[in-house]
């Protein structure tokens, strides 16, 4: 979607939680503080001489579009003299177009960026350090849960922050379940008994569905498999895991295959893009499918049948508070504290909070969740938060974003999964392949 310029509605007055924030960075009197966290003292920031107009750029939909906006105003509402140009599109192609931004050096002041990508933005120098803002806490992420944290942490600096959060889940089909008068899946589940289940399922539906898609080719499967057997997808720039552990992990997915409780090879790569509408739980060809939290509200909209959640099979401490997205900064911005500031507001301000919702996933502050949470109408939206919210406290110690290298990674795995399924190759072939490939997409 093209850039679109907005004017912003001003008010007189501060916001009270940062006012002395925006003293600094404006020039504005300085006045009595207090915010979301209680009262601190701050040190005095660079002043902007004038106006400021800060670009602004994220992927989405149009009412994720429409919510980040409206945040964005209520900022400006608050600050009169920070505007917004805001520029979002779907996922296809947002990153080749920030990929060509940053080779210009044109990368908007503000952007939407996922762990996938997160790293490497990081090693190019391409993303602003805010280290520094979190150790004074003109950035207060002292409301986020340390693992979200974490999460938004490379080579010990903070380079973004969680926009919001989300652990993977088991998308489930209630009303075939029903119907079948098959039970839903529960959290808890070991692999056992969840493969168990599907294979039941498909028999109860006479083989019209299968219990659950095959997600031998799922990075993020993967990696809670991994996790539950006390590894780790990555340890620094490597695999964390050999080619036995991967062997493993392909067999357990054979032998459900052969207990047709996964739906044919050419069905499993048709939903292996990813792409909502493609999944299986939605197609009506499985009754489970393996998703992020988040994604429950628009696997959703796909489906007329009612959709249920739960925690994927395996420990529950295998999970872990993993941001959906995060809100990072451009280091070549010319007003590096405003961009800061804003980051602070859209992830620890109620009213922000509020307005945002539930379209990135779980609000990152914790505060804020309890204020949201109430406000949710949606059945799908409540579903999810609900879910997550039950499952959060449980969750493991989270592991460094992963390296350089992921998105090509998770390519690999799609295809030494999708060579098994298909017969194409043998398990032990596929496992030394792609172990060796990966080492070398990660030595790059």
């Amino acid at each position: 979607m093209p850039a679109a310029p907005y004017p912003t509605a001003r008010r007189p007055g501060v916001d009270p939680g940062r006012r002395r924030v925006l003293a600094g960075l404006l020039g504005l009197p300085v006045v009595a503080t207090g915010g979301l966290t209680g009262c601190r003292s701050e040190p005095a920031a660079l002043v902007e001489s004038g106006p400021v107009e800060l670009s602004v750029f994220w992927w989405g939909s149009a009412r994720r579009a429409q919510l980040t906006e409206q945040a964005l105003r209520l900022y400006s509402d608050r600050n009169p003299r920070v505007t917004f140009r805001v520029t979002w599109q779907g996922l296809d192609g947002y990153y080749e177009r920030l990929a060509t931004q940053a080779v210009g050096g044109n990368v908007p002041d503000l952007f939407q960026i996922d762990d996938t990508f997160l790293t490497e933005y990081a090693r190019r120098d391409i993303l602003l350090d805010l280290t520094g803002y979190a150790a004074d806490r003109r950035l207060d992420l002292s409301g986020l849960p340390e693992g979200l944290v974490r999460y938004g942490q490379v080579a010990g600096r903070t380079m973004a922050v969680a926009a919001a959060q989300n652990s993977a889940g088991l998308v489930f089909n209630r009303t075939l379940l029903r119907g079948l008068g098959e039970p839903a899946p529960r959290s808890g589940m070991s692999y056992p008994e969840y493969l168990t289940w599907a294979a039941r399922v498909t028999r109860a539906s006479d083989g019209r569905v299968a219990g659950t898609m095959d997600p031998s080719g799922d990075h993020r499967a993967l990696w809670l498999w991994l996790r539950s057997r006390g590894n780790e997808f990555y340890q620094g720039r490597k695999l964390g895991f050999d080619s036995p552990e991967l062997i493993d992990w392909f067999e357990l997915w054979q032998r459900a295959r052969a207990a047709r409780a996964t739906p044919s090879a050419a069905l499993v790569q048709q939903a292996n893009g990813g792409e909502p509408a493609r999944q299986l739980v939605v197609t009506g060809h499985t009754a489970a499918s393996f998703a992020w939290s988040n994604q429950l509200v628009e696997l959703q909209r796909h489906s007329r049948d009612e959709l249920g959640i739960v925690s994927c099979p395996g420990p529950a401490a295998a999970q872990w508070a993993r941001a959906s997205m995060y809100w990072a900064g451009f280091r070549g911005t010319r007003h590096p504290d405003v961009v800061a500031d804003v980051i602070n507001f859209l992830t620890t301000n109620v009213d922000a909070g509020r307005v945002l919702g539930y379209d990135r996933g779980l609000s990152p502050h914790l505060n804020i969740r309890k204020f949201v949470e109430p406000t949710i109408r949606d059945t799908s939206v409540r579903t999810s938060a609900t879910f997550e919210l039950s499952v959060a406290d449980t969750f493991g110690t989270a592991p460094p974003p992963p390296p350089t290298g992921h998105a090509r990674i998770r390519g690999l795995l799609v295809t030494a999964a999708e060579s098994v399924q298909s017969g194409r190759s043998t398990i032990r072939a596929a496992a030394w392949l792609f172990v060796a490939q990966a080492a070398a997409a990660l030595a790059a």
